[in-house]
This record gives structure tokens, C-alpha cells and sequence, in this order.
């Protein structure tokens, strides 16, 4: 079965994932990893303005909640975040080969906040729900979940690689440090809570942590079985592969009721026949085919959107 076309109306929220490369663990949370992974996300956001909201970085997967203003945004922003990662990271494990499975997933998140609420939950929830920590503050990998509770900026660094070869190039001297530069990231309000006083919003985060937390504990108490740890979890070979992954059937939208995912998929099966209706008009070499705002015909624009 073929891939979705990609259809992101604007202003929608957006669950993106991404696994490497057969599940290898080549994204260790290591705290070099980590520095190199929080500096490419927030320099990708910069340069392809996105509202990230949430995010989670695990070993071999990760998840961001974003909003997005078209499909070309996402796919530019994308394409930055995951051609630096799979370099920047790949350098750290030396790894030359193939590092993301395939291309990213984007699933639409409904405007409900039962919806979008549940959403940000199953971000908080990784790495307690694997059984690797107790708590999502445990976590020692790039994640939003500090950031989410007390406000703390998101901060990595970026590695001027440019600067590097043109210095090699030259054989000229340069000093490591001036290869670094910082990068912050401000992390939006979920779009369900805006408006809500920032301490009010915490405030929901934290009940959500706790939850999770407690979750977690019972898990624990009921299998006798206490989660990997931060320290084995940072000792693992990053070029290892798991033995089985867990595959689950991508949904075009999460949703908290039959009739909004009803809704969704109206709207899509008729963003798809209009694109391929045009896709057939213009293999029959009609002249001036329009295609649908917001999708990737075979030609060399996007068709932007006039909203």
C-alpha cells in the first residue's frame, strides 16, 4: 500500500515520529547527543519557523508536537532537522550508513483538547511506558518535559561545520570553540490551553507528569520488574538493533470522537481526488492543471495555500 499524500491544513497541530534505521539505538541519549540534538532542533525551528509544543528524543524514535502553517513548512523544517541529525549524530556512534528508516510520519491532531491533551500525555509518557524510567523527568535524552514544568529555555549547540572545512580547506588553525554557537528554542502553549495563565498551565502538565508517574509505579509494583535505568541506558551500543519492533497502523488523525475522524477523512478523500484528479489531466497532457492547495504535484512548486 503507498504512502498518504500529505495533507496538513493550515494552522493545524501535527504529531510528527521518526524511527532510525532497523531500531538501532544510534540516538543514545548520551550527554553529547543530547547537547547536538536540542542545538539542530532549535536552529531547524529557527530557520523554518514552526510552533514546536512538545517533544521527546529516545534511543532509536523520537515524537514532536507542532503546529505548522502548510505541508511545505513541515517538510522543509523536517528536512533540516533530520539531514543535520542523521550527520551531526552519526559522527558521535560512527555511523556512515542509511540512519532514518523512512521518512517521517505526520499525523493530524483534532482541534479537541480531549484530543490534544491526550497527545502531549503520550509525549510525556516516553520512556516510562518502554519501562526504561520511573519518571518522565528522568529522562536523560533531549526532551521537552523540564522545559514543560518549569519554564527553563531549550538549549543545545550547533557545530559550524562550514567553518571547519573551509578552515581544513585553507589548512589554516581554528579553535574548537569558536566552531559552537548556542541555540534556544521557545516552546509554544499546546493550542487546546492558550490563553491559560502560564502558571495554570504548568500547573496541568504537572498533574499530567504525576499521573504518568504513578502509572509507572503500579507497573512496577504489580511486574516486580524496575525500569532499565539512566545508567544502563547510556551504556547501550548504539549500533545495536532490538529484536522485534512493535509496528502499529498509522491513523490520518487523532481524534477523541468517531465524528471528527469522520470529518477528517471527508476532508482528505477530497483534498485526494482533486489531486488526483489533476495528476490524470496532466498525464493526458492537458495544459495548465491546477492541483489542490497544499499538495506536492509532479512539478517543481508547491501550491500554496490562500489562507
Amino acid at each position: 500500500m503507498g504512502r498518504r499524500l500529505r495533507f496538513v491544513p493550515p494552522g493545524t497541530l501535527v504529531e510528527v515520529t521518526c524511527r532510525t534505521v532497523q531500531g538501532r539505538l544510534l540516538m543514545r541519549p548520551t550527554p553529547l547527543v543530547t547537547d547536538l540534538t536540542l542545538g539542530v532542533l532549535a536552529r531547524a525551528a529557527r530557520l523554518h519557523p514552526v510552533d514546536i509544543h512538545a517533544f521527546c528524543f529516545l534511543s532509536n524514535h523520537f515524537h514532536l508536537l507542532v503546529t505548522v502553517e502548510s505541508a511545505q513548512r513541515l517538510s522543509a523544517f523536517m528536512n533540516y532537522l533530520n539531514s543535520n541529525l542523521a550527520r551531526e549524530i552519526g559522527r558521535v556512534v560512527d555511523w556512515r550508513e542509511k540512519f532514518w528508516g523512512r521518512r517521517y510520519q505526520a499525523v493530524l491532531v483534532d482541534d479537541d483538547e480531549a484530543a490534544q491533551v491526550e497527545r502531549l500525555s503520550y509525549l510525556l509518557q516516553q520512556g516510562t511506558k518502554e519501562r526504561l524510567v520511573r519518571s518522565p523527568r528522568e529522562w536523560p535524552g533531549a526532551s521537552s518535559t523540564r522545559a514543560l514544568l518549569t519554564g527553563e529555555p531549550v538549549t543545545g549547540r550547533w557545530c559550524d561545520r562550514t567553518l571547519q572545512y573551509r578552515a581544513r580547506r585553507r589548512r589554516a588553525p581554528v579553535e574548537e570553540s569558536s566552531l559552537w554557537t548556542p541555540e534556544s528554542l521557545e516552546l509554544r502553549t499546546l493550542p487546546a490551553w492558550q490563553g491559560l495563565p502560564i502558571e495554570v498551565y504548568r500547573q496541568r502538565i504537572e498533574s499530567l507528569v504525576r499521573a504518568i508517574e504513578s502509572l509507572a509505579h503500579a507497573c512496577t509494583q504489580s511486574t516486580g520488574v524496575e525500569p532499565l535505568g539512566v545508567e544502563r541506558i547510556c551504556r547501550q551500543q548504539p549500533h545495536q538493533k532490538p529484536n522485534q519492533l512493535r509496528r502499529t497502523r498509522v491513523p490520518l488523525v487523532h481524534a477523541s470522537s468517531s465524528d471528527a475522524r469522520l470529518l477528517w477523512r471527508k476532508r482528505y478523500e477530497e483534498f485526494a481526488d482533486a489531486f488526483w484528479r489533476s495528476a490524470s489531466q496532466l498525464r493526458n497532457a492537458a495544459i495548465g492543471v491546477l492541483f489542490p492547495a497544499g499538495s506536492f504535484p509532479p512539478a517543481p512548486r508547491f501550491v500554496e495555500s490562500s489562507t
